[in-house]
């Protein structure tokens, strides 16, 4: 998952005056939705094969309990 290009997110004025705290907010959701923190974590330090599929694995399986759990929760309403 390494890349040589570099990531950039820019994020512009929506219109004259809006507050810079929701600019920062626009920025945050972005960097989260591309997974720019994620990615420099991993490539930061060496990771087995056998340790990033057990993450895959674990992760998956959380959302799966989630996407389980609301299902379960709008069948209930």
């Amino acid at each position: 998952m390494s890349s040589k290009k570099p990531i950039r997110v820019e994020i512009k004025a929506r219109y004259a005056d809006e507050p810079i705290e929701k600019m920062i907010k626009r920025f945050n959701r972005k960097v989260k939705k591309e997974r720019i923190i994620e990615i420099f974590l991993e490539q930061k330090s060496y990771e087995k094969p056998s340790d990033r599929r057990r993450k895959l694995k674990k992760r998956r399986k959380k959302v799966l309990e989630k996407l389980n759990r609301d299902k379960r929760n709008t069948k209930d309403r």
